[in-house]
């Protein structure tokens, strides 16, 4: 479990009106997010600068690479302009460190003697899906333990789950394998129990559904109780508000259009290299805006993520309790932003100053799925620890680690400097917010 430390910030105002210059939305405060109307424009097809994924690598083999944090680069765009840093920098690199529960691992255990088709399966207690080949097995993060007492004692402790035992795998502790069959002519054995570790497997490949959300809510609690949530413990009365996003370290809010990132790229995973597999699950991809058409930048995208877990690092995947909601995995992320044009650039260089969060009512619009917000909130504000919501100044706190995500930023930049990690072209696209993907609720009806 990773504890945050709480911080206090000030409350948000639009900083301009928003104005439109050739395809591209902007704010007339230079250093504001660049918002992209995707129902209307296109991102711009010719660039005074253009660079390739070859010629890119080629400088990472020969040492001539020059590469930038998301962080580092807005300073160099703030003195240089777009135009110059484009050509002076050609990697730049992002994280992300925090609680993402569509997350967990394949196994494959290898064959007993005599052989089993595992029918049901449990590691430390806690259930694995087998409902696939004889001793293959999917662990989710959040999955918990048969025994545990989940909220029947409220609110839940949830000490001991999915992401937990993934962690304890990366860690080489021994895991107590149990499983249980009906037993065939070619599967023998009806039960095994015995004891493993991740280098007694053939397999264990981490493969994330939806992983590096792009933006995400900042969480208030409007009702006269405490409310229990995967956003953490909100006060009530609008005692508390929580967010988790890097801000202008996160993956996709530095590639908001995914003109970069798709299937293929290579990327940081859990202290190792993974890849984007597909677009993750609810990946909804839009441009946030008020009732009044105010741009308030990128959310909704996400990734699916894959990699092998006997290559990843100790300290980057932690499995994590979450009072009264659950348990889930810790799971540092990072993505290398190739700088092929003056627009991937434009894109690289916002800050948390541009970057906004809805503020969501988690008693009630959350919970029965009332659209709307309570307005929107910067990063560089929440960041300083204190917002004002309906007139009321209350704490704010992350739930994911900024040092973290730096640090993750900076260890990917050291891999391409050193000529360790090169990059690789998507072959396909993932769809973006000008491909107007929108989410279907469930329907619930009668049987």
């Amino acid at each position: 479990m990773v504890l945050i430390p709480a911080g206090d910030t000030v409350f948000w105002q639009i900083r301009g009106t928003a104005i439109i210059r050739g395809p591209l939305l902007l704010l007339k405060r230079p250093s504001i997010y660049r918002g992209y109307k995707s129902t209307t424009r296109e991102v711009l097809k010719t660039m005074a600068i253009k660079k390739t994924y070859a010629e890119i690598n080629a400088r990472i083999q020969s040492g001539k690479a020059v590469v930038l944090t998301a962080e580092e680069v807005i300073s160099l765009v703030e003195e240089k302009g777009v135009a110059e840093a484009s050509r002076q920098v050609d990697v730049v690199t992002t994280g992300t460190f925090g609680a993402m529960c569509s997350s967990g691992v394949f196994l494959n255990f290898g064959h007993a003697k005599p052989r089993i088709r595992m029918q049901k399966v449990w590691l430390n207690g806690v259930p694995a899906y087998s409902g696939i080949a004889a001793v293959d097995a999917y662990l989710g993060a959040t999955e918990l333990p048969e025994n545990d007492p989940c909220n029947s004692s409220y609110p839940g402790e949830f000490l001991y789950g999915g992401g937990h035992v993934i962690e304890d795998l990366l860690d080489r502790k021994p895991i107590r394998l149990e499983a249980v069959s009906y037993g065939t002519d070619c599967y023998p054995r009806r039960e095994l129990d015995t004891v493993i570790t991740l280098d007694d497997i053939n397999e264990a490949t981490l493969f994330n559904p939806r992983n590096a959300y792009q933006n995400y809510n900042c969480a208030v609690n409007l009702s006269d109780r405490t409310i229990y949530t995967y956003m953490g413990v909100l006060k009530p009365d609008l005692g508390n508000a929580h967010y988790s996003t890097a801000g202008q370290l996160s993956p996709l809010l530095n590639d908001p259009y995914f003109m970069t990132t798709g299937i293929g790229t290579r990327i940081f995973l859990g202290g190792g290299i993974g890849y984007v597999a597909w677009n993750g699950t609810q990946h909804f991809p839009a441009v946030q805006e008020d009732s009044e058409g105010n741009c308030f930048g990128p959310a909704g995208g996400t990734l699916s993520v894959i990699g092998d877990l006997k290559q990843m690092k100790p300290g980057w995947l932690v499995g994590a309790s979450y009072l009264g909601y659950g348990a889930t995995l810790i799971v540092g992320l990072g993505i290398p932003i190739p700088i092929l044009n003056e627009e991937v650039m434009r894109c690289v260089s916002v800050s948390d100053r541009d970057l906004y969060a809805p503020i969501v009512d988690y008693s009630e619009a959350y919970s029965r799925r009332i659209p709307g917000n309570l307005g929107y909130v910067s990063y560089a504000e929440l960041k300083t620890g204190k917002i004002t919501v309906n007139g009321k100044e209350l704490p704010t706190a992350p739930l994911s680690s900024y040092p973290k995500a730096r640090e993750i930023a900076l260890t990917l930049k050291d891999w391409i400097c050193k000529g360790d990690f090169l990059l690789t072209e998507p072959v396909k696209p993932l769809p973006s917010c000008k491909d107007g993907i929108t989410a279907k609720a469930l329907e619930i009806k009668r049987t």
